[in-house]
């Protein structure tokens, strides 16, 4: 037996909490990973407390990242082992703690397709400091510059900065040379981004966001976890040939905006979806977190808490008041 956090739905109340958990009752797949490390995300809170629809049955372990080592594998069709039991792995995205149960638990089981083998130069702790927040901010930037952003190109603003994306964000960016400007509802917390490498700061209530199809151009590339009203102000902000990455709805789903930024200015503006991504550019995007973007502040950006107290950690993320990343310890 081992503890797991699941998520019920009674009579329409989703709601999760610990239990003891047989490995019989895990999901399918072929590599079954004893964990050691979790993380909390935006998603993972809207999961646990019904605020968004992403659970797609019940019950379920929560959890859309895991770290662990492989216990056992399956035998492909071919008699090949894919992964050696002992082996260092991480899994991020697909269905895992959405409609497959997830890495809020001791042991978890997902299909070999899934598992990305850790790389040596990353610690367990340092992957769920990283997690889907990190994957889609590294993401975000490897898609910008295979769309030509450079670090001469120009300023880099990344928003929702102390979040957890905006903050290994910033990270990321510093660690390849960009000019980062971190935009930033907790003007309070100046002093943290700049430690995380943002050489500017801006508060987000006193920005002029402007109503003009074109503002002045700023910017030759931003992440933006946000969209909402803050996308609309970016895609009129971008220098020409400008990328925006766009990875989240904190703000908003509506995008206001018009043509002009696209056919007068060339902006770019591209999608990332973390939890679908091909896995030969999963794994390029981990081999680059553990090289030239890897940040540099993890210890400083990342909590660690307990199964436990998810509950908490979820009601700070659904009220825009974290900082940073929660790992969950699991072992």
């Amino acid at each position: 037996m081992f503890s797991a956090f699941r998520i019920s739905d009674q009579d329409g109340k989703v709601s999760g909490r610990v239990v003891e958990c047989a490995l019989e009752e895990l999901s399918t797949g072929g590599v079954l990973i004893k964990a050691a490390f979790s993380s909390v995300n935006y998603k993972d809170a809207l999961a646990a407390t019904g605020s968004g629809r992403i659970v797609r049955r019940f019950p379920l372990i929560g959890g859309i990242d895991v770290v662990g080592v492989v216990e056992s594998s399956a035998a492909a069709p071919g008699g090949q082992v894919p992964f050696e039991p002992g082996a260092a792995v991480l899994v991020t995205g697909y269905d895992l703690g959405v409609a497959h149960d997830g890495g809020f638990a001791g042991y978890v089981r997902v299909p070999a397709d899934w598992v990305v083998p850790l790389p040596r130069e990353l610690s367990a702790f340092d992957a769920m400091a990283i997690g889907t927040a990190g994957f889609t901010a590294a993401l975000s930037i490897v898609e910008m510059e295979r769309n030509g952003l450079a670090p001469g190109n120009g300023p880099v603003i990344v928003t929702g900065a102390t979040g957890g994306v905006g903050s290994l964000a910033v990270q990321c960016l510093a660690a390849r040379g960009y000019e980062v400007t971190a935009l930033t509802g907790k003007p309070q917390e100046e002093p943290y981004l700049r430690d995380l490498g943002a050489r500017h700061v801006l508060a987000r209530e006193t920005l002029q966001m402007g109503t003009r199809p074109l503002e002045k151009a700023s910017w030759a590339g931003a992440v933006d976890p946000v969209g909402g009203s803050t996308l609309g102000w970016l895609t009129r902000s971008m220098l020409p040939q400008g990328c925006i990455a766009s990875s989240g709805l904190t703000g908003g789903t509506e995008l206001q905006t018009t043509v002009m930024p696209f056919i007068l200015r060339g902006v770019k503006l591209l999608g990332i979806d973390s939890v679908q991504c091909p896995m030969p550019m999963r794994r390029e995007v981990w081999r680059r977190l553990a090289t030239d973007l890897k940040p540099a502040k993890l210890a400083e950006t990342a909590h660690q808490i307990t199964l436990h107290e998810l509950p908490s950690a979820f009601e700070t993320l659904l009220k825009g008041q974290a900082r940073g990343r929660y790992v969950v310890q699991l072992s």
